[in-house]
């Protein structure tokens, strides 16, 4: 069971790809906050990502951690190990009515928005970056929906938003909101009321695994005790799906805290898609964890 009575955080990277300096911020940034605070540091692999995740790639990550002195309880929790409990997650939202199946390629959403009269640059997109979904498959009969799954199409599962958000607010009592210890996507601090709609519909689950990103941290977070979520800027916005997930899914409440981004000197953050330097890369170097903290500017908090 978690331990209630103490502040608890978490570093949950995925096995995707080297640690670069960016990570080593996030995971010093809640470890430091813990040990401060005397509270739990726990260390989380989101692989649900099956066919991008290695485990050369989780072996570097405990690795990293190790070498910039991090410490962590153990066992670690794999999330590929729980698909189940996501599935179970996933079959409530279906019951409530909350959840569908959207089998639409990319292509379909890209000729729909193409079809739409308003011109691609003036489509709207997600926090993410991506269009917002068009709504293809929303409303289909339920007839056309089993011929679909009959034919083993491929697909996934698409929140209705405007819904779910609607069945919030009446199991809250009222607007849902989270707390927010740093900074927010617009720069908000405090208490923020939670708004999904910037994504549309979002993506819950697909067809060959049970969750997405968002249906799992949610579930993690709350199964491991999570006190207070820290992480960067840039999955800010995706709080306001996990928030009003938890209040639709029964969870306790975390505080958020997100924090700034480390960048280059052009002021691009750092990434794995980018394939910047990696802490092992820096290790082999004969760099320092004194001289990463200065780097990134945690050397104060060691």
């Amino acid at each position: 069971m978690p331990d209630t009575k103490r502040e608890t955080l978490r570093f949950a990277p995925s096995p995707n790809g080297w640690l670069h300096p960016g990570h080593a911020y996030s995971a010093l940034f809640a470890w430091d906050m813990a040990r401060a605070t005397g509270g739990r540091f726990i260390l989380r692999i989101e692989d649900i990502d099956v066919g991008r995740c290695r485990p050369e790639y989780e072996q570097g990550i405990y690795d990293d951690l190790a070498w910039l002195g991090i410490e962590w309880e153990k066992p670690v929790r794999r999330q590929s190990e729980h698909f189940a409990e996501y599935e179970a997650a996933l079959k409530k939202l279906r019951e409530m009515g909350l959840v569908y199946p959207c089998f639409a390629t990319r292509k379909e959403i890209q000729d729909a928005i193409a079809e739409s009269g308003i011109p691609p640059r003036q489509w709207p997109l997600d926090p993410d970056g991506a269009p917002v979904y068009p709504g293809l498959y929303k409303d289909i009969p339920k007839r056309q929906l089993n011929e679909l799954m009959w034919e083993g199409r491929s697909y996934c599962w698409r929140m209705d938003t405007e819904k779910a958000c609607t069945m919030a607010e009446e199991l809250n009592g009222g607007p849902v909101t989270f707390m927010e210890e740093g900074v927010g996507s617009r720069g908000e601090h405090g208490l923020i009321r939670a708004r999904p709609q910037a994504y549309g519909d979002v993506v819950i689950a697909r067809k060959d695994v049970p969750t997405s990103y968002h249906l799992s941290v949610t579930l993690d977070d709350a199964t491991q005790g999570v006190t207070l979520v820290t992480r960067g800027q840039d999955l800010a916005p995706a709080t306001h799906i996990h928030r009003v997930l938890q209040v639709l899914l029964g969870l306790p409440e975390p505080r958020w805290h997100h924090h700034e981004l480390v960048r280059d000197a052009d002021g691009r953050r750092l990434s794995k898609t980018a394939k910047d330097m990696g802490l092992r890369e820096l290790r082999a170097r004969g760099v320092t964890p004194e001289e990463v903290r200065e780097t990134i500017g945690l050397a104060e908090r060691a």
